[in-house]
């Protein structure tokens, strides 16, 4: 089988890595995957890309496209790809109400199916059709490595308490000020917020294993991959109650869920950190795992042809 994906190549490190740990998946499962990266920024520089997109299919056959984001489901469906497949990543979903609009009207006239990662991007969306397929781990990148080794690699001092931020602290859905603060109200100068911006991925096994904790104080999120990778580390979690962080960390000893307040989510902070013993919490990735989310799209693939 034959897949072209469509998707967003302006980031400095280019394809979205879980985009990329996505079709690897397929590539496993014996299916050729291609890529069509799109380069411009803003609704004119997505345009200027059909043209070539509608090419590219001209000139070879695909069994299935892609898409991942909505702005890159517009463009293959301008293109006249077909069949069609997107998956909205969850910034689609939270974006205005005229958005959304889009998105409705595309599903309905040009996308053959959509992929939504999580219930809470489902019912936000209110499109029944939208198939729930979270983005998978690799669970054998992402698994527990020794401390001392991880944290060499890193470069952070074993003398400090290290938490993460998971997430490049500019981007303001992501509520760095909420992480902060609140470590900031613990009045403990041996804790280090470190913060996430362009880590290579193949990398960031390294980070979590170094991790005293991970913190996610997002205003929202799809399906977050960064948390599923930590548990995946058995490294643990404090999140604010985003897309399907219930459902991912919820039921982990040592792993807490907080609203976003300072004094809340300090407090969890807190706790997870006078927890000195080791929590075993990969087994909740498990159902993440990159294959198993891989059978679930091909299965989808399968069904649409």
């Amino acid at each position: 089988m034959n897949i072209l994906f469509v998707s967003s190549g302006n980031s400095s490190i280019g394809l979205n890595p879980i985009i990329k740990n996505q079709g690897t998946s397929l590539e496993r499962n014996d299916l050729n995957v291609q890529y069509f990266l799109i380069r411009g920024r803003g609704v004119f520089g997505y345009l200027g890309n059909v043209i070539a997109l509608r090419r590219l299919i001209k000139k070879k056959e695909f069994d299935i496209v892609h898409a991942h984001y909505s702005m890159s489901g517009f463009v293959a469906a301008l293109a006249g790809c077909k069949p069609l497949i997107v998956s909205l990543m969850g910034s689609d979903v939270k974006s205005d109400k005229y958005f959304k609009f889009l998105i409705k009207v595309f599903n309905r006239l040009f996308w053959n199916e959509l992929i939504v990662k999580s219930n809470d991007m489902k019912l936000s969306l209110d499109i029944e059709t939208a198939h729930v397929i979270p983005n998978g781990v690799d669970m054998k990148k992402f698994r527990p490595i020794d401390k001392n080794y991880s944290l060499k690699k890193v470069g952070w001092s074993k003398k400090n308490i290290n938490i993460l931020f998971a997430a490049n602290a500019s981007r303001p859905e992501k509520n760095y000020k909420l992480a902060n603060d609140s470590c900031a109200m613990l009045k403990n100068k041996n804790i280090v917020l470190h913060t996430l911006n362009n880590i290579p991925n193949d990398e960031m096994p390294f980070y979590f294993n170094s991790s005293d904790l991970v913190v996610l104080s997002s205003l929202w999120e799809g399906s977050p991959n960064v948390i599923k990778e930590a548990v995946s580390c058995n490294t643990p979690v404090v999140s604010t109650d985003v897309g399907d962080i219930h459902e991912i960390i919820g039921s982990i000893e040592g792993c807490y869920v907080s609203d976003p307040t300072v004094k809340n989510f300090s407090r969890a902070i807190e706790i997870a950190l006078s927890n000195k013993a080791q929590i075993n919490c990969r087994s909740a990735a498990y159902k993440y795992r990159s294959g198993y989310i891989a059978k679930k799209i091909i299965n989808l693939y399968k069904g649409l042809l």
